[in-house]
């Protein structure tokens, strides 16, 4: 695989001129990734397109966050627009739409007309507008492409990518598919509609937070009733009122061990966009503004960093819980 000084041969319409920024880079426009944003799956997304021999350059605003990549084989850029510069394909993995817009921006001198932008953040339907027009007004292939899974599916390279916007051009597809297959374990087309990819991360991220929400408020209703949380686990364990999902979240409770999966400010703001959303589109949804609510008030507790089952604390007052175990650290 190429790495600075090396070239190779170029049999596309859409790879650059000899001279232009993707060569000067010393990176190969076809084999190279740009990361832009190393947080929890941004970091866990470009160790695995770094393992699967693709040239990785990341950036993320904190600069620190993103060393630790170097000893997986990725460069670490300064600066997002030479962590751009040269790269076939841009991955954004950041907390909100802002956010990549932002990053995005700061980049835009190191970006090539013809790139494919691979947008994998949760932004919703409002945060995609701006992102699209950037796209457009760079000459980027955009590709509206969040992820399914949290954190180990992720390091595992086992996340499911829904694709929507560009992905109707074989020539994109094909670009793309190196990227796609070493970060996920499927990737599901929806259509050549930025936004589509967009709509169903929120109905699936509508599920998820009904899943978790339902467990912290089930656990805490279980203790405040005086009943064995593990007698309620045991009840419905095997059958069909049980799921992976609850047992796993549950047990974080449990154990008083809150390592974010998901992170609670993160779910805070997709439970916001979800809401929203629906009420733009003319659904009235109670759960979602609830949800997001109780949310809230466990972030404002201190737990914005810690896994969205920690939304179990909203059910208390801060002076109220924890109880003499390690459930009340926050």
């Amino acid at each position: 695989m190429p790495f600075a000084g090396s070239r190779m041969p170029c049999m596309r319409a859409a790879c650059p001129r000899a001279g232009s920024n993707a060569y000067r880079s010393g990176m190969s426009y076809e084999t190279s990734v740009a990361v832009l944003g190393t947080g929890t799956m941004g970091a866990a997304m470009a160790r695995n397109l770094s393992s699967a021999g693709l040239t990785v350059r990341a950036w993320n605003r904190t600069h620190g966050r993103a060393e630790p990549l170097a000893a997986h084989g990725v460069g670490v850029a300064e600066e997002a627009a030479e962590a751009v510069r040269g790269a076939g394909t841009v991955l954004t993995s950041l907390h909100d739409g802002p956010a990549v817009l932002d990053a995005m921006r700061a980049a835009a001198q190191g970006l090539s007309e013809g790139t494919v932008w691979l947008q994998t953040s949760t932004v919703g339907p409002d945060g995609l507008g701006p992102l699209i027009e950037f796209a457009r007004a760079q000459g980027l292939r955009f590709l509206d492409a969040p992820v399914l899974g949290t954190k180990a599916p992720a390091e595992a390279g086992e996340l499911t990518v829904l694709v929507s916007g560009a992905s109707d051009d074989p020539e994109v597809r094909e670009r793309a598919a190196p990227v796609l297959d070493a970060i996920g374990a499927r990737t599901l087309w929806l259509g050549a509609e930025p936004g589509a990819a967009s709509r169903l991360k929120l109905v699936v991220n509508n599920w998820v937070l009904t899943l978790i929400n339902g467990t912290a408020e089930t656990l805490a209703l279980a203790e405040g009733l005086g009943v064995d949380p593990d007698a309620f686990l045991g009840a419905v364990a095997g059958g069909p009122l049980d799921a992976p999902y609850l047992q796993a979240k549950a047990r974080l409770v449990l154990e008083g061990a809150y390592e974010a999966s998901f992170p609670l400010s993160g779910a805070r703001k997709d439970a916001e966009l979800i809401a929203r959303a629906a009420r733009e589109n003319g659904v009235r949804l109670d759960a979602a503004p609830a949800v997001a609510e109780r949310l809230r008030r466990a972030e404002a507790q201190g737990h914005g960093g810690d896994d969205a089952v920690a939304s179990y604390f909203a059910s208390y007052e801060a002076s109220d819980y924890g109880r003499g175990d390690a459930r009340g650290s926050a």
